[in-house]
């Protein structure tokens, strides 16, 4: 089978660590390239953890760095969450390659002009790398065939009651991403939130016995730790958000979506940084956006797992 060509750009991140796992051990994608944003730490922070985690997993993938902070925004990070490295775990290599020339941006027009096919674009962090992008080359917007992204929600939020942080941390950015015309599928809140990883799923990976197995469950206990103290209403659970973005475009039927409208709030005094989705088309506007609502989670966590024993 031909691999889809693929750029993915994220803020590693646990999370974004077992979407690596996923996108480049699953055998289905030609990843052409990781653009870094700042997020769930610092741009630094990112970038090397990004490098960190495709050494572990022995994946040739030039990385870029991208933006420092937001469009408009001062930082903020999601330390609270993934530690002061941003990945914090055991057993992660040493850096011992360096980002590729270039900004993101860059990397990104590079791709899509060398390109015969359309890309197809996975952001799993705050949106600002692709927003400049399409706003420094207007010209290549066509180049992409769907963004794929973990982010917003329709009736939740993590950062405010209604907003998810990825897209709280740059709103402006969002709002240029859905007003671009690209199609786009949203793995928010509302299926992250059910994206759901317990202890004997953690045990499972580590029983693979490979050094990525090792890594993964290290990588969910640390994350989990949060999620039990936080967040009781999910029984123990962890949500793995951003793998969801790859899983999607692996297989769907995992999924149950709805086509929606969906903008951005960018100036409410209580509401911005959310994704305003017109789940029951109320506004009666053109849906921009293929929304996820519910995952078959055993499926998910099965696709994760023949990813990570494929893995070194």
């Amino acid at each position: 089978m031909k691999k889809k060509p693929l750029i993915i750009d994220c803020d590693p991140g646990h999370d974004d660590a077992l979407m690596l796992m996923l996108a480049v051990g699953y055998g289905l994608f030609d990843i052409k390239a990781v653009t870094i944003s700042a997020g769930n730490q610092t741009q630094e922070k990112t970038l090397s953890n990004a490098l960190k985690i495709l050494t572990l997993i022995d994946a040739d993938i030039p990385v870029y760095r991208g933006a420092e902070k937001p469009l408009f925004r001062d930082l903020i990070v999601a330390d609270y969450a993934h530690g002061e490295t941003g990945l914090n775990a055991p057993s992660l290599p040493t850096v011992t390659r360096a980002p590729a020339q270039g900004s993101a941006i860059e990397g990104i027009a590079k791709v899509l002009s060398e390109s015969i096919e359309k890309i197809t674009i996975v952001p799993t962090g705050p949106l600002t790398n692709i927003a400049t992008f399409l706003l420094a080359f207007p010209h290549l917007k066509n180049r992409i065939e769907r963004i794929s992204l973990m982010g917003g929600g329709i009736f939740r939020g993590n950062m405010t009651p209604l907003a998810e942080f990825n897209i709280y941390a740059d709103p402006e950015a969002a709002s240029i991403v859905f007003n671009s015309g690209i199609p786009i599928t949203m793995c928010g809140l509302d299926v992250t939130h059910k994206a759901l990883v317990f202890q004997k799923d953690i045990d499972h990976f580590r029983a693979i016995g490979n050094k990525t197995g090792r890594a993964a469950a290290d990588l969910m206990d640390f994350f989990s730790v949060y999620y039990r103290e936080h967040h009781i209403e999910l029984d123990g659970g962890a949500a793995l958000h951003d793998p969801c973005a790859i899983a999607w475009l692996i297989d769907s039927s995992i999924f149950k979506t709805k086509h929606c409208y969906v903008d951005v709030e960018t100036r409410g005094e209580l509401t911005t940084g959310t994704t305003v989705v017109d789940f029951y088309n109320t506004l009666q506007k053109e849906p921009n956006t293929e929304v996820a609502y519910d995952i078959d989670r055993e499926a998910y966590i099965e696709m994760i797992y023949q990813a990570v024993k494929k893995l070194p």
